[in-house]
Parts: C-alpha cells; sequence; structure tokens
C-alpha cells in the first residue's frame, strides 16, 4: 500500500511540475535581436549621420536574411522618382505582428540611415508612413524599438 502511495505521490508531483511548465511558456516566447540589435555588426551600419527621407511605391515585400547568423527579416523595395532603394525594415518577426501592414503598391515616406550594403546603396529604415499609419521601427539613435530598452 506504501508504495502505491508513493507512485501515485511522484506522479502527481511529475504531473504538476511539466503542467507548469508548459503553462508558463505559453504564448511566450524569446525572440533575442536574432543579429538585428543595436550592437550587432548590421546593427553598427546605421549612421544618424545619413539621416533621409524617401518616397515612393513599394514594389515588394521580401523576408531576407541579410547576414550569416541574422534571423529573417523584413526587406522593401521602393521605387522613387530616382529610382529603385532597398529598405531593411527589421525582423520578421516583429514586423508581422505590427498592425500597420505594408504591401505591394503602397504610397510610403520612409525616414531612414543611408548605408552601402553588399556593395549596394540601401536603407535602414527608422519609420515607415503608409497615408495616416506610422510604423515606428527606430529611435534617433538607431536604437530598434523591438530591444524594449536602450542604453542609459
Amino acid at each position: 500500500m506504501k508504495s502505491i502511495m508513493m507512485l501515485i505521490s511522484m506522479a502527481i508531483l511529475l504531473n504538476v511540475t511539466f503542467t507548469s511548465e508548459a503553462i508558463a511558456q505559453q504564448g511566450m516566447s524569446w525572440h533575442g535581436s536574432g543579429g538585428w540589435g543595436h550592437g550587432s555588426q548590421y546593427g553598427m551600419m546605421y549612421d544618424p549621420q545619413t539621416i533621409e527621407s524617401i518616397s515612393g511605391d513599394v514594389v515588394s515585400v521580401d523576408k531576407v536574411t541579410l547576414m550569416h547568423g541574422m534571423h529573417y527579416g523584413v526587406h522593401l523595395t521602393v521605387k522613387t522618382a530616382e529610382g529603385n532603394v532597398s529598405v531593411h525594415l527589421g525582423p520578421a518577426w516583429y514586423i508581422e505582428n505590427q498592425d500597420v501592414k505594408i504591401t505591394p503598391n503602397d504610397k510610403v515616406t520612409i525616414k531612414g540611415s543611408r548605408i552601402t550594403f553588399d556593395g549596394q546603396p540601401a536603407m535602414i529604415a527608422i519609420e515607415v508612413r503608409k497615408g495616416n499609419e506610422v510604423l515606428t521601427l527606430r529611435d534617433p539613435e538607431g536604437y530598434p524599438v523591438w530591444s524594449g530598452w536602450k542604453r542609459q
């Protein structure tokens, strides 16, 4: 009888342990910066001295991996009066969970830091304006909003 009670107690203890862990993890996942953080190799390309705005039509919205080891992100090609511009928004897990949705043929104004990426001109977006909607991605110093904190 003692051994049966011991087995039942162990079963209950294991059930409570694993059930509480599963409940605690439901709906929660840690993404980290995935290489998109301010201090990452990619993040250090952001230059507050090269901030400018462009306007145009979205030609394409793509999921891309920009550098080895980075999580995939969202990239726009925007047709401006001067030609097409590559615009890097941020990690897909963040962009896909925002209320502002950017789609091909949208008219947008983008504020961002001009960079050279893989030998080609590009822009790291600070914000994307679509009509009255604004998708904010970084503060003026380049700290990504998905980081959730800033340097003190």
